[in-house]
């Protein structure tokens, strides 16, 4: 996902729905970029904080207990989500919103259909992620 994206050390990598933070964990570990994961269920966040505090990136990850739905993404650069398509359509629309022109959505498995097509796509084993720019 995040290479799809092209993730790199400038990158604000924001993950709704992040779990165990293993993606804004990366994006700090293999590409330098900062990252905020977002999660409803605190013992997620607890375990995320957990995860990058042995990951040595506390400086660069983050997490924060929070509705996904009500998180302000307007500073992040990227947006990685695997969420089931009826979160996918309540946030295509916060998500067109908020970002800025060249921001960079990543999904794994699940897209908009047809209300917003993806830029690429590509098969990894046997999911596909989809990447978006944001166009104003």
């Amino acid at each position: 996902m995040l290479r799809l994206a092209n993730v790199g050390p400038d990158d604000i990598v924001y993950d709704l729905g992040c779990g165990d933070g293993r993606i804004p964990i990366m994006a700090a570990q293999k590409f330098g970029a900062h990252g905020l994961g977002v999660e409803i269920d605190p013992a997620l966040v607890r375990a995320g904080q957990a995860n990058a505090l042995r990951a040595g990136v506390t400086d660069r990850v983050q997490f924060r207990l929070e509705d996904l739905f009500k998180t302000d993404v307007r500073p992040a650069t990227v947006v990685a989500l695997y969420l089931l398509p009826e979160m996918m359509e309540k946030l295509q629309f916060t998500l067109r919103a908020q970002l800025r022109p060249g921001a960079r959505v990543v999904s794994h498995e699940f897209g908009w259909g047809s209300g917003w097509l993806p830029d690429r796509s590509e098969k990894v084993g046997t999911a596909t992620i989809y990447l978006w720019q944001v166009r104003k």
